[in-house]
């Protein structure tokens, strides 16, 4: 065999992991972009534990059939990035949009991607960049469990406050 069908094989392995390992994974094209701005996002990306990379699309689709996911075969045409989000399925899809709305992107576009092994579009996740992260809710939940707590222990104090003075 030769070794570039072995490199090949190689990096279909690599996206099979990824795949794998993603709770959501994010197709955009990003033709137009400069080097400065795939940079920032790059890092982004890294500082937010999410997987930015160009990959090829052949490669890609052989990833897909490998796992025998379907749905996303025609955003594969022309240059795509690939965004993976391994540990919360809103995080690539907030970095996508945020980074876009921020600098203000037409050479970044969102195509589709995957929840899972299923296949979302734009419009799904668009509703996952609005959606707060697992740590915001979590924050959310354990507010809303110490509140009442926090309004008891006060109460009881103003209490004990009381028959002090009397």
């Amino acid at each position: 065999m030769s070794s570039n069908l072995e490199a090949k094989k190689l990096v279909v392995a690599d996206i099979v992991e990824k795949l794998k390992n993603a709770e959501s994974m994010v197709v955009c094209s990003y033709s137009g972009l400069t080097v400065e701005q795939v940079t920032a996002l790059r890092k982004q990306c890294r500082e937010n534990d999410v997987h930015y990379c160009v990959l090829k699309n052949r490669l890609v689709l052989r990833a897909l059939k490998e796992l025998n996911i379907e749905g996303i075969d025609n955003l594969l045409e022309g240059p795509n990035a690939f965004v993976f989000g391994e540990k919360d399925v809103t995080a690539a899809p907030k970095i996508l949009s945020s980074f876009i709305e921020k600098n203000k992107l037409t050479s970044l576009e969102i195509k589709g991607g995957l929840l899972g092994t299923e296949p979302m579009d734009v419009a799904t996740i668009k509703n996952l960049a609005a959606t707060p992260s697992r740590e915001e809710l979590l924050a959310t939940m354990v507010g809303c469990l110490v509140s009442p707590v926090s309004a008891l222990v006060s109460v009881l104090e103003q209490i004990a406050e009381k028959k002090e003075a009397a």
